[in-house]
């Protein structure tokens, strides 16, 4: 299965340390700098997502988030130049494995590398005594076991 983005906007709570906006166009048109490789884009914000881009508040919170991201009333994350985002973006994915609990909220994360991610305690020590010790030799072999070992204390994986 594909990447699937969840919108909870925490990839990009830190982006404002990798893009910077160098030229306003006017009518929300940017050329923004990834200030790592000195790449430039332009990006536009979605006419639908003016109002939202136009909140400021997000950065109270946030400093250095993306200069682009916002958050809908619901808490629901937003990138307001999706269908112009640098490249960076267009590839970034967050994990490998998604971790679901019963009810469908976010348990926790296998991210590239490894490294793993946990909002559900329960799930930490199954990690710690199911998981961890699994051979990872064979990644696809691993992910297969790891599933079918969370799936039976009644959580659900997204690969």
């Amino acid at each position: 299965m594909p990447f699937s983005c969840q919108q909870c906007g925490e990839c990009c709570t830190r982006m404002g340390y990798v893009f910077d906006i160098i030229a306003d166009h006017g009518e929300y048109a940017y050329t923004v700098r990834n200030q790592y490789l000195g790449d430039l884009t332009e990006v536009r914000v979605a006419p639908e997502m003016v109002p939202l881009f136009l909140d400021q508040g997000i950065f109270d919170r946030y400093p250095k988030a993306c200069p682009f991201l916002r958050f809908g009333p619901e808490g629901t994350a937003f990138c307001t130049v999706h269908l112009t985002r640098p490249e960076l973006c267009r590839s970034y994915g967050c994990w490998l494995l998604l971790i679901q609990d019963a009810r469908g909220r976010r348990a926790g994360r296998v991210m590239q590398g490894g490294h793993v991610s946990f909002d559900d305690e329960l799930l930490g020590h199954i990690w710690e005594n199911h998981i961890r010790p699994l051979d990872r030799t064979d990644e696809k072999a691993w992910q297969r076991q790891v599933i079918r070992i969370l799936q039976r204390f009644g959580y659900t994986v997204i690969r």
